[in-house]
């Protein structure tokens, strides 16, 4: 899953490989959006997007209800395309959405290993205020792995957060935008990771979005990925937008979290390019330094025993406070 190239360390580590790959392309520039134009957050610093003392505060996720829907995606074990588990937990994600709007963009991907059916799952909270905030993840396993690879971190971690995520959304009374949390699904790689290759779902969705109006909507797209790691580290990305990555940083300072976030600095290719491309403000959320020198990614070792409670708090918290603080704009 997705692709990195290295720009800089900015500690004394060196990251290296794992899921993302690169194809030695320089990084997309931030587009332009009739919501967010680039032009418009020049000069605005993160304290600006600070609520009033007086606003409610976000909410807290569970960290341990997060672990817990995390371990029952992964009992369900490897869910590639076209699978049975992964139909299974297509039905256990809607089936903890009762009670939630939810759309499902269904189509048929050709993709390099045939075509496959695939379904992207959104679910919907409304807000008072005119735009939409998407928070986002894949669900599906990579198809070439073993049968016993189950993708704890890379998958389970952030779909089991997005379920929490939703359990907060219902009964958070907000006053600022709507906010879609999106399952993706056809992130991986069904042969060899590719520009052709991979985000079958993500780019689907984009160009459904931008043909129908969606697209302008969105103030902010936030993608989640492999942040369940006990050892957690959140790269700061260089293909997502530097002032969105600034304000998460902001959040993750307030609550005391900026210790495990953007240490280190590479480019993504992950499920948010496909909406950059179409100027949407972007921001990848992920950890990539899975075990020594990367060793449990992709791996049949990416089970739920290296995986915390505490990370998906960590991220889930920082999640929330982030859109208290978009709500401000």
């Amino acid at each position: 899953m997705i692709k990195i190239v290295i720009i800089s360390i900015l500690l004394s580590a060196t990251l290296l490989l794992g899921s993302c790959k690169s194809d030695g392309q320089s990084p997309p520039t931030e587009g332009q959006t009739n919501l967010v134009p680039a032009s418009s957050m020049q000069g605005v610093k993160p304290t600006d997007f600070d609520p009033p003392a007086s606003a409610p505060k976000a909410p807290h996720v569970d960290g341990n209800r997060a672990f817990q829907y995390t371990k029952e995606i992964v009992d369900f074990g490897s869910r590639p395309i076209g699978s049975e588990n992964h139909k299974k937990v297509e039905n256990y994600i809607l089936g903890k959405l009762k009670g939630v709007t939810v759309d499902e963009d269904a189509f048929q991907a050709q993709t390099a290993a045939g075509s496959f059916p695939m379904r992207n799952i959104i679910a919907k909270f409304p807000g008072k205020k005119d735009g939409i905030i998407v928070i986002g993840s894949h669900y599906d396993t990579n198809l070439p792995l073993p049968k016993n690879f189950v993708g704890a971190n890379d998958g389970a971690s952030t779909s089991g957060l997005l379920l929490e995520l939703a359990d907060q959304l219902k009964h958070w009374n907000r006053d600022g935008y709507s906010v879609w949390l999106v399952w993706f699904d056809g992130e991986e790689a069904t042969v060899k990771w590719t520009a052709e290759d991979s985000l079958y779902g993500s780019k689907h969705l984009a160009q459904k979005w931008q043909q129908d109006g969606t697209a302008r909507k969105v103030k902010a797209f936030i993608l989640l990925d492999m942040i369940g790691d006990k050892d957690l580290d959140i790269l700061r990305d260089g293909n997502s937008t530097p002032w969105l990555l600034d304000v998460i940083y902001h959040a993750a300072e307030k609550l005391g979290y900026q210790s495990h976030f953007f240490q280190e600095q590479s480019a993504i290719e992950d499920d948010h390019l496909p909406f950059a491309k179409l100027g949407i403000p972007v921001a990848d959320v992920i950890d990539l330094n899975y075990g020594y020198n990367n060793v449990f990614h992709h791996s049949v070792e990416d089970t739920m025993d290296k995986l915390s409670p505490q990370s998906l708090q960590i991220v889930g918290d920082t999640v929330l406070e982030t859109l208290r603080m978009l709500d401000t704009r």
